[in-house]
């Protein structure tokens, strides 16, 4: 039923909006090949993954979706280390970041950014006990601790900021960092509240625990070339458009509410 609204929205949306007549350089690439083209991880559920069949799903994936159906073109989605993202952005080989981005001054001098379209916040995912009663960072800033974070990502740099006592262990992917934790080779994982609580549900065997409210609040926005105006307002008028006819609430709903889903991942 969700996903039905949800389709019958975004026509609605594609009809409602008129077609693009100016453009600036990334949305000319977009005319001209009538392809947009998605930068994201691919490994930061709920929010974008892959499936037993490997294919992509999530939250950022049917947002990337709605939005080139919107704009009437193919969607390409690229994956990569999130690492990877803002430099790729950077030299044209994708037009947007979907990738559960947090908003931040630093990247905001690379990039322009929509939204945000969620809001979501640093916590712990951790078998420790002691560690999964924190309920601030100084908690934690210890010398005898190993975290891990997802390379170049905000989790990083607030390991680095708030916990420098603490050696830090940067990965590519969420799932090494789990397994760090699952393999006693780290104390604890540093990420989005929303990627600590599907790992407890992931592997609910284990002895996984997350904090009970986030360390940080953060916005999470779409990320592009801060130099194409017509691009950004294109972009932004559409998430606008969702947030008010309600597709963004049925995604949050799907995505970080429901866990049917959880029967699709390997």
């Amino acid at each position: 039923m969700i996903r039905r609204l949800f389709l019958t929205s975004l026509t609605v949306l594609a009809l409602a909006l008129p077609a693009v007549t100016h453009a600036g350089q990334t949305l000319q690439r977009v005319i001209d090949f009538k392809t947009l083209k998605v930068g994201m991880t691919a490994d930061q559920p709920p929010l974008n993954m892959l499936s037993r069949d490997k294919t992509l799903m999530g939250f950022d994936v049917d947002l990337a979706r709605a939005l080139a159906n919107a704009m009437r073109v193919k969607l390409e989605i690229k994956v990569m280390p999130f690492g990877d993202l803002m430099t790729s952005l950077d030299d044209g080989t994708i037009d947007l970041v979907i990738s559960g981005m947090a908003i931040t001054p630093e990247r905001s001098e690379q990039a322009a950014f929509v939204g945000p379209y969620m809001m979501s916040g640093k916590s712990l995912l951790t078998r420790d006990s002691v560690l999964a009663k924190v309920s601030g960072s100084e908690e934690f800033n210890r010398g005898d601790l190993t975290l891990a974070a997802l390379k170049n990502s905000t989790s990083a740099d607030f390991v680095r900021e708030a916990a420098p006592e603490a050696a830090l262990i940067e990965v590519d992917h969420y799932d090494e960092a789990v397994k760090l934790i699952l393999d006693g080779d780290a104390d604890g994982m540093v990420a989005d509240m929303p990627v600590c609580r599907l790992s407890v549900l992931r592997f609910p065997e284990r002895g996984l625990v997350t904090l009970d409210n986030p360390l940080t609040v953060e916005p999470i926005g779409i990320a592009l070339n801060k130099d194409d105006r017509e691009f950004f307002n294109l972009v932004d008028n559409y998430v606008e458009a969702y947030t008010r006819i309600g597709v963004l609430t049925k995604l949050r709903k799907q995505w970080l509410e429901e866990t049917s889903w959880l029967a699709a991942l390997p």
